[in-house]
């Protein structure tokens, strides 16, 4: 039987797809390029090129649309996880602050 055993309140949905994040920490303001993995209502997961993101970062998260009935994304977040994928990238947790 197939069941629903994450225990979060929404559901996932995945969408690989290219976003943008601007860094919001004490060292400074940064852009970088990064793959949203997937999406939930409060949440998402992004594959970054760098190897750690600080936890408690603010970062701000764009999702370009390539059609004109489906309106891009911004969001405001904050980095509740970090888990290094390879030397060089990891897999960030951002939970949705606010939408834009």
């Amino acid at each position: 039987m197939l069941g629903y055993d994450d225990k979060r309140n929404f559901f996932r949905m995945m969408v690989n797809s290219p976003c943008q994040i601007q860094v919001n920490d004490e060292e400074s303001s940064r852009t970088m390029q990064a793959v949203c993995k997937d999406i939930s209502a409060t949440g998402m997961s992004l594959e970054v090129d760098e190897p750690s993101i600080e936890i408690g970062t603010d970062v701000t998260v764009s999702i370009d649309s390539n059609s004109s009935q489906i309106p891009s994304l911004s969001a405001v977040a904050k980095v509740v996880r970090c888990v290094p994928e390879t030397d060089s990238s990891c897999i960030v947790g951002v939970e949705i602050s606010e939408m834009k």
